[in-house]
């Protein structure tokens, strides 16, 4: 059986390297100038992408917002007047008393 730090080597060796790749000392420079007509639509449709993720985004933000608003100024006498409307749902019916 491996020992736990003969496992982490190769992980520990690969973290360093992508951390190195990505320093902008070893990291390989362009010019815009040189880029061509793909890099402006790879671009344009990654940052369409991105944008596509608000709506998810700006959705959940309100129904949050909507919510917690909702919760915070509840009145108590409309959640008493919805409560007596859902005792009433069958009329001529009363809550049961337990006799024993």
């Amino acid at each position: 059986m491996k020992s736990s730090s003969s496992k982490l080597g190769p992980i520990f060796l690969m973290t360093v390297w992508v951390t190195l790749m990505a320093t902008p000392v070893f990291a390989k420079s362009f010019s815009m100038k040189d880029a061509g007509i793909s890099l402006w639509i790879f671009i344009i449709i990654g940052a369409f992408i991105i944008l596509l993720q608000l709506i998810p985004a700006a959705i959940l933000f309100f129904s949050f917002i909507g919510t917690g608003t909702a919760m915070a100024f509840r009145r108590k006498k409309a959640a008493e007047g919805e409560r007596e409307k859902a005792e009433m749902a069958l009329p001529g019916y009363g809550p049961v008393k337990n006799e024993k």
